[in-house]
């Protein structure tokens, strides 16, 4: 931007046969707003076309990943406002989008997921054809720590993992490592860090598989997919209540801990989303549970806790979040219907594609 010092959010270049994205916002790891959102957009519908471009590139600005989700202060404060979510409501309408044009891209989609990717940064990297992580990745869903529900196609990628792995992925907002995502799903190669500058640039002379063949190297052993019998026996449960009882009276350390944490989080936040996750594994295409996801996130502006766990995780910090109700047992299926009801005029509305990968 000439005239000042200030950077743009995201810098959109084209060289060598790529179309390179990179979000620009290292202050705040990166973390998504609306004008970056349609920033994006505009540049994969141009290149979509364009002959020059063999390929699409998503890295982020600085040392500490590639993005930490959406900018959830804005929606705090958006909330909070007489009459508002409006422009929350408008930012997630055109990230979802993207989301599913992400999927459906018709070109290689290389996502560079290394540091942290949260929330929204899964929503830009996880729906592409390529999507590599390193052994700096650590990769989350952490919307129920926030009074939030897993958006941006999350509920789509979780339920689509072996087992139940999706469901305490949700639950627990536990973060993957590079070996864990690619077992999940989240991610399909591994490279080395100090390698990630050279398979881009080898991108630039290659072709993606090439570049693959020669900088890619075995994915690291998952811890989490070693313990899914646990996890399974304990997620399957219909409901929430039964899910933390079985994984109390497991015996196994790591589901007493998986416990604690289902219970630190809002209780209709992990209701909602365990119904979410559910539905999502019903459905037929990523533009269907979209569709309802954005439902749910609307209907999450209007509640309670989204309001208050942003308070306390991100804006006051004092990580004490006063939820209501307070216990699962006090979240009965009614309210948790209410997460899913039909939003006229103001539905998302996207068709089903047929996505390329």
């Amino acid at each position: 931007m000439t005239g000042t010092d200030t950077e743009p959010e995201v810098l959109v270049e084209k060289s060598h046969g790529l179309g390179r994205i990179i979000l620009n916002r290292p202050k705040a790891i990166n973390a998504l707003n609306h004008s970056m959102v349609r920033e994006i957009a505009a540049a994969l519908i141009e290149w979509s076309d364009d002959d020059e471009v063999r390929a699409v590139v998503l890295t982020g600005a600085g040392e500490r990943g590639l993005c930490a989700g959406g900018d959830i202060v804005s929606v705090y404060h958006d909330a909070k406002k007489e009459g508002g979510g409006t422009a929350s409501r408008e930012f997630w309408r055109d990230e979802y989008i993207l989301n599913a044009a992400i999927a459906n891209y018709t070109k290689p989609y290389v996502a560079i997921m290394d540091g942290i990717v949260m929330g929204g940064g899964v929503g830009v990297s996880a729906h592409g054809s390529v999507r590599i992580v390193t052994e700096r990745s650590m990769i989350g869903m952490p919307e129920t720590g926030i009074g939030f529900v897993p958006d941006i196609g999350g509920t789509y990628l979780l339920a689509r993992t072996p087992g139940e792995l999706g469901t305490h992925i949700a639950l627990t907002t536990a973060r993957l490592s590079a070996g864990d995502a690619i077992a999940c799903g989240f991610a399909d190669h591994f490279i080395p860090s100090s390698k990630i500058a050279l398979f881009v640039e080898g991108l630039s002379t290659m072709s993606v598989d090439e570049a693959l063949d020669e900088f890619a190297e075995p994915a690291p052993a998952s811890d989490l997919l070693a313990q899914q019998s646990w996890i399974d026996a304990a997620y399957s449960a219909d409901e929430l209540s039964e899910i933390v009882a079985r994984l109390r009276s497991s015996g196994v350390p790591e589901a007493a801990k998986a416990a604690a944490q289902v219970l630190s989080k809002s209780p209709t936040a992990c209701a909602v989303t365990l119904a979410s996750l559910r539905r999502a594994r019903a459905a037929n295409s990523l533009e269907e549970v979209l569709n309802e996801e954005f439902r749910v996130s609307v209907a999450c502006l209007g509640s309670h806790d989204l309001v208050e766990g942003i308070r306390a995780q991100v804006v006051e910090k004092d990580r004490n979040p006063q939820w209501s109700p307070a216990t699962i047992e006090e979240v009965d299926d009614d309210r948790v219907d209410s997460f899913f009801a039909p939003l006229g005029d103001l539905e998302l509305g996207l068709t089903p594609q047929q996505t390329p990968h």
